[in-house]
């Protein structure tokens, strides 16, 4: 285990390192960060020069990318074009951002798995049938569309939840946002563990669960469900990085100061260096996230080890 692990933080280097180039050079490459600090206005030549020095872009892409990141292995992710530094956008968008994933990723995890053991079970049911048709109508809907049907039905008519979060966002203002987030994840998952339990159900090993006498609850727990749940870990695994980053239309619509609210801003303004520095902490979210993803699957299927 420890070699496996110890392999696969040295596979992630050449990922980060071609992720975080890819990303740099999209960024810098497509406009002029300097041209975008003055807006509509033509910025003085001289005054031009002497900012691009100071922000390192009179240098070659590789150049500027190379001090980039000697910047980052020193815990410094520059400074954006309002004089405030990267990380401290980070310290205040970071966690509101985590705690609306972790609402999403715990409403995905108990409803999706739950509605898919069920549709597993029932295959060629009508309650089956309802909840595919169903989870395809959520998919097919854009999350804006949900968004701010539901802010105006729980928020606005029925007053149920503030249409909008606080800028504290505590827990107890992220459980619409997060629906809101987690549902067309949450229908992925309702489908991945509605398959995977159809397929497993009439496998050699639950029916010698089942012929040993095993209590129902049992072989479905602790057989059915455990080895039939490796392609949804991978799929929310994968999710993690996608919900931290995709939450721009869920943030802008309730309101949330978190990444998503920070990276629409960085792109509306051609604000690079929070662009890159916000893009560049998920990308080490995503490589994480499957390295635990991959390290779950001994824990599911005891027949998987790692050499």
């Amino acid at each position: 285990m420890g070699r496996y692990v110890i392999r696969r933080l040295l596979q992630m280097i050449p990922v980060f390192i071609g992720s975080t180039f890819l990303i740099f050079f999209m960024v810098y490459a497509l406009g002029d960060p300097v041209a975008a600090l003055f807006g509509d206005k033509a910025p003085d030549p001289a005054t031009a020069a002497r900012i691009r020095k100071d922000l390192y872009l009179d240098q070659p892409l590789w150049k500027q990318y190379l001090h980039y990141m000697g910047q980052i292995f020193r815990g410094d992710f520059g400074t954006a074009f309002n004089g405030q530094k990267v990380t401290e956008l980070m310290a205040s968008a970071f966690p509101v951002t985590l705690r609306l994933t972790i609402v999403a990723i715990a409403i995905e995890i108990v409803v999706g798995i739950t509605l898919g053991v069920i549709s597993g079970l029932k295959r060629g049911k009508s309650i089956d049938t309802s909840l595919l048709v169903l989870t395809l109508v959520v998919i097919s809907v854009p999350t804006f569309v949900t968004g701010y049907l539901l802010q105006y039905l729980f928020g606005v008519k029925w007053g149920w939840v503030r249409p909008t979060v606080s800028p504290d966002a505590p827990f107890s203002e992220l459980i619409l946002p997060g629906i809101v987030l987690a549902l067309v994840s949450l229908a992925y998952v309702t489908r991945l563990t509605r398959t995977s339990i159809a397929e497993n159900v009439k496998a050699d090993y639950v029916r010698t669960a089942v012929a040993k006498g095993l209590p129902r609850r049992r072989v479905i727990t602790r057989h059915l469900l455990r080895n039939s749940l490796i392609p949804v870990v991978t799929f929310i695994g994968t999710d993690i990085g996608a919900l931290m980053g995709g939450a721009i239309v869920t943030e802008r619509i309730f309101n949330i100061h978190g990444v998503g609210y920070q990276l629409y801003q960085g792109i509306l303004r051609n604000n690079s260096p929070t662009v890159v520095g916000f893009v560049t902490i998920l990308v080490i979210v995503f490589l994480l996230a499957n390295l635990l993803v991959d390290l779950l699957y001994a824990v599911l299927d005891p027949r998987i080890r790692y050499a």
